[in-house]
């Protein structure tokens, strides 16, 4: 089996419950083609770099699952139907990591905490 992380940037005027629902959605999919969904990480809000479709910012959810190649075919033909989505990303990996959340306060909070403990030592 494959290793995948995925990455689905939907609008920014997408409601809660429309992510939820694009959650599944997605998670459907990878379950119908024989994968399974390791986890998924709701980013939330971010500010875009620069404008798509005449969004500023975009909500962002990330998947890790395994797998078959077909799935990331099949994942990637229903999200350029999607309308609700702005871009789509699928990197293959080695092995995962299921300790890290790139988006969480705690962590950001930590990160900082270390950098300023190195600079003054």
């Amino acid at each position: 089996m494959n290793l995948y992380e995925h990455t689905i940037v939907a609008r920014q005027d997408v409601s809660p419950s429309q992510i939820k629902q694009l959650t599944e959605k997605y998670t459907k999919i990878v379950e119908k083609n024989d994968g399974k969904v390791v986890q998924t990480q709701n980013w939330g809000l971010i500010n875009l770099s620069y404008i798509i479709k005449k969004n500023k910012k975009g909500n962002y959810i990330h998947f890790k699952f395994e797998g078959p190649a077909k799935i990331v075919s099949n994942l990637e033909k229903n999200e350029s139907m999607d309308k609700n989505l702005l871009r789509y990303l699928t990197v293959k990996v080695k092995k995962f990591d299921l300790e890290t959340n790139y988006f969480s306060k705690k962590d950001i909070d930590e990160k900082k905490n270390s950098t300023k403990a190195e600079v003054n030592l």
